[in-house]
């Protein structure tokens, strides 16, 4: 069915008809000018939002729509999770060429609402719009915490200890591995000439579907900052991993105005993470420092803190900071020092 047989508002009406009210500080949602909110007496609103275009952030040659609902809600809601806090409500804008019917925006919508169920996030509001570029998706969360809380990027000092949650590099090689057979695909389109139609292309993903996950189907930390609650830590900073292991710990020392020493041989990869990288020919711990969309967290506890961070599952101590003079450096195994260089965006 395409858009136009019913409308922006019948639309809007199919999306969020069957959405229920999950938080208390939610007093009222969609169908309004504005959501209504009530924030909780003594904590401190969180807000955060994420633009996501077609073409640049990701393509529907190889990304299902409710994947790609889901991980734009979960990169949102990471970012709640980075401060020490909880997400509570999102509002979605999109963007949306005529190329796109009904269903497929039931089922963009079907990954986004199982993202906030997961994480007990109401949907309160929004906006939809024509575009002439494809898929547009902007979604703003809002979360809360105590004061006390809150953990900002600025806190660490010298001597910290610096951790990591989970593994690094596995979307980053997932998303390699789509972009290789889709180049695959397109090769022998093009050396069938009249018969391309005819290609039946199936893709080799056998023993890569953690890869795959990790970059289709990611998840935000909540167990972390549960965890770190439950034993009594409160991260000195923290952030979390998008745009790559080395640009984030270049936003935490540039804002708490620290050095680091990060070593190599303590950066959590997956198993088939290194297979990935030795196939396409691609150093792995460049992949891990660089390759982002991991949405891990990276915080800085206090050196005392040690015995009870490291008793956290998935939380791996990877270094420590130092005084600003001291640089950023990542020691390889051999010993031999580097320094740290952001390899995020630029236009």
């Amino acid at each position: 069915m395409e858009i136009s047989e019913i409308g922006e508002f019948a639309l809007i009406k199919r999306l969020t008809e069957e959405i229920k009210i999950e938080n208390a500080t939610t007093a009222k949602g969609v169908g309004d000018d504005c959501a209504v909110l009530q924030p909780s007496a003594g904590r401190q609103t969180l807000v955060t939002t994420d633009l996501l275009l077609e073409g640049i952030h990701f393509d529907l040659q190889y990304v299902p729509l409710r994947h790609l609902g889901y991980k734009a809600v979960i990169a949102n809601l990471s970012d709640v999770y980075a401060m020490n806090g909880q997400p509570r409500q999102i509002v979605v804008a999109l963007g949306l060429s005529k190329r796109f019917t009904v269903e497929d925006v039931e089922e963009l919508y079907a990954g986004m609402r199982l993202a906030c169920e997961k994480h007990h996030v109401d949907i309160v509001g929004g906006d939809t719009t024509a575009s002439m570029t494809g898929l547009t998706i902007s979604i703003t969360a809002i979360g809360d915490a105590a004061p006390d809380d809150v953990v900002y990027r600025s806190g660490a000092r010298d001597t910290d200890l610096v951790c990591v949650t989970g593994d690094l590099g596995a979307a980053y090689m997932g998303l390699q591995l789509l972009e290789r057979e889709k180049a695959i695909y397109y090769q022998q389109r093009r050396e069938a000439g009249d018969k391309a139609d005819e290609i039946q292309f199936q893709p080799d993903f056998s023993g890569r579907e953690y890869l795959l996950e990790r970059q289709l189907k990611p998840e935000a930390r909540q167990d972390i900052v549960e965890a770190l609650a439950k034993a009594g830590i409160r991260p000195t900073s923290m952030i979390d991993i998008s745009d790559g292991l080395s640009s984030e710990l270049m936003h935490l020392c540039t804002q708490s105005n620290t050095g680091c020493r990060i070593y190599e041989e303590r950066l959590p990869l997956d198993y088939q993470t290194a297979v990935m990288a030795e196939e396409l020919n691609m150093n792995v711990i460049t992949c891990a420092m660089n390759g982002g969309e991991d949405y891990e967290l990276l915080f800085t506890v206090p050196l005392t803190e040690n015995d009870k961070v490291s008793a956290i599952p998935s939380v791996k101590v990877i270094g420590y900071m130092t005084k600003p003079e001291l640089g950023k450096i990542l020691i390889s195994r051999d010993g031999a020092e580097f320094e740290l260089k952001a390899q995020g965006w630029k236009m």
